[in-house]
């Protein structure tokens, strides 16, 4: 059985026992997360989508940890013209489990 969800502006396939960096959530590690923005669910041939998200749906999972990713450089600049800006950025995020898909 297999789920496509919706968090943080994003989709993601998943299935049980799948391991995912999500955006940060505001949850403690060990805690566990519902997602009840699911678009389509699956099985085999059959398949339930929805319009936009399925009615009764729901994902659950397991908050494994939160870290931050690797360091993004970012660079503006204009030829000729005096102009250079640098920085960095590193995201949070949120590392969970899929420990069930009911719907």
């Amino acid at each position: 059985m297999f789920a496509v969800i919706q968090t943080g502006g994003k989709q993601y396939r998943v299935s049980e026992g799948t391991v995912l960096r999500i955006e940060k959530l505001p949850a403690d590690a060990g805690a566990t997360v519902e997602f009840s923005d699911v678009l389509l669910v699956g099985q085999g041939d059959s398949v339930k989508l929805g319009k936009p998200y399925l009615a009764g749906a729901k994902v659950t999972a397991t908050v494994q940890s939160h870290g931050r990713s690797p360091k993004v450089r970012i660079v503006k600049f204009r030829r000729r013209k005096h102009y250079l800006r640098q920085g960095t950025h590193r995201q949070n995020y949120t590392e969970v489990k899929v420990t069930g898909i009911s719907g």
